[in-house]
């Protein structure tokens, strides 16, 4: 056999071998392809047959307010939020407030409203995109952060077929995903450093970029959308809308100083009633008349009051009833353990004893009761329930001062002997502030002084007042914030007197108690409220 017929018949043999190859990968394909449709087709059967399944809808999304009117007790917060929002160039906004008062609804209404007003940025389509601060995950590599974008790098999971071609894979995050519209941030107060330094600056930018060290701008494999990614960023011009349960204090001034900031209330006992009302409505239930306020008893937002009111009517049902009884709510709130809420109540008719006026930490106004105790002695001065040191964060180092009420009630010592010609020496003092908070802050100093005046002299304080100011050494009724809560809190609880400093009055303010004094000097808080005609012995 020639060398010419061996290379032949090794050709067809060769090519044989191709053809039964190439066949076999055909059916191989057309199998593998067969064996997807079917697959494909029970999973498609079984995702369909699992949209058929569904539950009742909870009460909690009946309840949920559809319309901006039926957000309770946020009328002023609303408008402020409005006011950042709707218009031609709207704001980043933080909203401060507890939780369940209505943030995220009233900001996902309103961004529904500014897609309608006129000149506005926001399109129809415009997205909402929210996310919980506090459970955010990220890896500082950018493998995985759901809030700034991630890159699958080819030796990563998820690379698929770019992994395969050596390519990495952009994969946008919440701001991207929010472009054009709204990122809701909720508990923004808990956004790791490190994202919250990445968030501001995409702020700035408006885009944000990605980085991977087997990204190279001279790889021809690289797609050019991708190598537009890299080199230009991906866009992310939205509105922030950031949610917080703390106090400004708390929140990074190179966040704030970016924001609009707003205030969302907390919700009074009334307001929680008509929550009560409400739910009881959308659930279908009738309820006895006492049961909004027994709930209002255990309730101070919506989210809660929503969820007992839920509970209890399927306690009423298991019992065959339609109607809720006062017995249904108590039975939840102790198996749930929910405990009865206090509420600020005036304290009068005692010497020593005044109604002085706070902010809580979670922005809200409450009464804050001072009360004054003294006996023949050496001018010691012994306070309790407020806080002795305070540390501050002065941004280049800690300090360590002394408690502002401390030192209030120092001021106010200075004031009865300057003053009122009081020789403090003689006594020794003893005030409290009742209530298991520690307190701290300068505004009760007028408080302060009014409960060891009545202490030394006896006399109790005109009914059903309440003040707030802070005390110079020279008698002096200085400004102070939060007046409206004060005064709101102070109204809630029966005060039919208001006494503040006349540098913190305001017009509106007048409406809140029914007689309002704007005072300068504590010669006349003391006139009011003892009914004296005190004039200082110095200037």
């Amino acid at each position: 056999m020639n060398l010419g017929l061996i290379l032949v018949i090794s050709q067809l043999m060769f090519t044989a071998v191709a053809i039964i190859y190439f066949m076999s990968g055909i059916k191989s394909h057309r199998s593998g392809v067969k064996t997807i449709r079917l697959g494909s087709e029970k999973e498609r059967q079984k995702l369909a047959a699992l949209r058929k399944i569904s539950l009742t809808e909870p009460l909690s999304e009946k309840a949920r307010p559809k319309r901006i009117d039926e957000i309770v007790g946020q009328e002023q917060g609303i408008e402020a939020l409005r006011a950042a929002l709707i218009g031609e160039n709207p704001q980043h906004v933080l909203i401060y407030g507890p939780p369940g008062v209505g943030k995220t609804a009233a900001s996902r209404l309103i961004l529904e409203e500014a897609k309608h007003s006129a000149g506005t940025p926001f399109r129809f389509d415009a997205p909402f995109i929210e996310l919980d601060s506090s459970v955010l995950q990220f890896d500082e590599r950018s493998i995985a952060d759901p809030l700034m974008g991630s890159v699958h790098d080819p030796i990563y999971q998820g690379a698929g077929a770019y992994g395969q071609a050596g390519v990495p894979k952009p994969k946008p995050g919440a701001v991207t995903k929010a472009h054009g519209g709204v990122l809701f941030l909720d508990e923004i107060g808990e956004l790791h450093p490190y994202q919250l330094n990445r968030l501001l600056k995409v702020l700035e930018d408006r885009k944000v970029f990605l980085s991977s060290s087997y990204y190279s701008e001279s790889d021809s494999n690289i797609p050019p959308y991708i190598h537009d990614v890299f080199q230009n960023g991906l866009p992310a011009d939205f509105r922030l809308i950031g949610a917080t349960t703390k106090m400004p204090s708390e929140i990074p001034e190179a966040l704030r100083s970016r924001c609009r900031e707003v205030f969302f209330k907390p919700l009074t006992a009334e307001q929680v009633k008509s929550i009560a009302v409400k739910s009881c409505d959308k659930a279908g239930y009738d309820f006895e008349k006492e049961v909004p306020e027994v709930v209002s008893g255990y309730c101070e937002n919506g989210r809660k009051t929503v969820s007992i009111i839920q509970t209890a009517a399927s306690v009423a049902k298991l019992d065959g009833r339609k109607t809720i009884k006062t017995d249904d709510i108590k039975k939840v709130a102790d198996f749930s353990h929910f405990l009865p809420i206090y509420r600020s109540r005036l304290t009068s008719g005692r010497a020593g004893c005044v109604n002085g006026l706070a902010v809580t930490g979670g922005g809200s106004g409450c009464v804050l009761p001072v009360e004054a105790v003294v006996r023949p002695g050496s001018g010691r001065l012994n306070i309790t329930g407020v806080v002795d040191r305070e540390e501050i964060n002065t941004g280049s180092g800690k300090m360590i001062r002394n408690g502002t009420a401390y030192v209030s009630a120092q001021n106010a010592v200075t004031v009865l002997e300057s003053i009122f010609g009081i020789n403090t020496e003689e006594y020794d003092f003893h005030i409290n502030f009742p209530g298991g908070v520690p307190v701290d802050g300068p505004s009760a100093g007028a408080a302060i002084f009014c409960a060891m005046y009545s202490a030394i002299t006896g006399k109790p304080l005109r009914e059903k007042t309440v003040m707030t100011g802070e005390l110079g050494i020279k008698g002096d009724v200085l400004p102070v914030g939060g007046i409206e809560e004060k005064l709101t809190a102070g109204s809630v609880a029966g005060a039919m007197t208001g006494i503040i400093p006349k540098g913190s009055f305001e017009e509106k303010y007048k409406t809140i108690v029914p007689e309002l004094f704007a005072v300068e000097t504590i010669e006349e808080v003391v006139n009011i409220v003892f009914n004296e005609n005190v004039k200082g012995k110095i200037a």
